[in-house]
C-alpha cells in the first residue's frame, strides 16, 4: 500500500516550517550550546533526517568542495550524498569533530535526545504545530527549494530520494509563489 505524499497532516495543518518561521528557528538555536546550534542549522541548511545527520563523522565532512557528505538512510544499500552548507557552518561541523576519530559521530547523543533538542528550539521560536519538529525542518527545506525554483533533480539529490515523483510533492505552489498566483487571477477578475 502507498501513502499519498502531501505537504498537510490529517487535520489540514501543514508540515513544514515557513520562510518566516526559519530565521526565528535559527536564531532561537543561536542561544543554546554549540553543538545543538550546529545541529539545527545542519538540519535547516541540507533537509537531512534527524538520523542521518546523527550518523555523521568527521570523515563525512568535506571542507574542500564545502559539502557534508550523508549516508542516505530510507535504502536498502549504502548511498551518499553531498549536500553544500555555508562556510560558518561548515567551520562548526569541523570543530565539534576536532579530536574525535573519523568514524565516531559528531553528536554523543540518542535520536530522543536530539529531537527533545529540537523540540525545544522550536518552542523557543515560538514555533508549534505539527510541522514543530525535525521532519518539519526537512520539509520546509523541500518546499523552500521549490520556492526558490531550485531544480528539482537537485532537490531530489540533496534530500536522497530514490525517485522524483517523492521530490514533486514541493512543487505544489506554495507561499511566495502561490500568492502571486492567486493575485494574477484576483487581478483577472477586476
Amino acid at each position: 500500500m502507498r501513502c499519498e505524499l502531501t505537504l498537510f497532516d490529517a487535520s489540514g495543518e501543514r508540515k513544514y516550517l515557513c520562510a518566516k518561521e526559519v530565521p526565528r528557528f535559527l536564531r532561537a538555536a543561536q542561544r543554546m550550546d554549540v553543538e545543538t546550534d550546529a545541529l539545527c542549522r545542519l538540519l535547516v541548511y541540507t533537509g537531512c533526517r534527524l538520523s542521518e545527520a546523527l550518523a555523521l563523522t568527521p570523515r563525512r565532512l568535506d571542507p574542500e568542495t564545502g559539502r557534508v557528505v550523508f549516508r542516505t538512510l530510507k535504502r536498502r544499500h549504502s548511498v551518499f550524498r553531498a549536500v553544500p552548507v555555508p562556510p560558518d557552518l561548515m567551520l562548526a561541523l569541523r570543530r565539534i569533530a576536532s579530536g574525535r576519530a573519523k568514524d565516531a559521530p559528531l553528536w554523543r547523543c540518542s535520536r530522543q535526545t536530539a529531537w527533545r533538542r529540537i523540540k525545544r528550539v522550536m518552542s523557543d521560536a515560538n514555533i508549534d504545530g505539527a510541522h514543530a519538529m525535525p521532519k518539519g525542518l526537512r520539509h520546509g527545506f523541500g518546499v523552500a527549494n521549490a520556492e526558490l525554483n531550485v531544480p528539482m533533480s537537485v532537490t531530489k539529490n540533496w534530500l536522497g530520494h530514490a525517485k522524483l515523483e517523492t521530490t514533486a510533492i514541493y512543487q505544489q505552489a506554495t507561499g511566495r509563489e502561490e500568492r502571486a498566483f492567486a493575485a494574477r487571477l484576483w487581478r483577472s477578475w477586476r
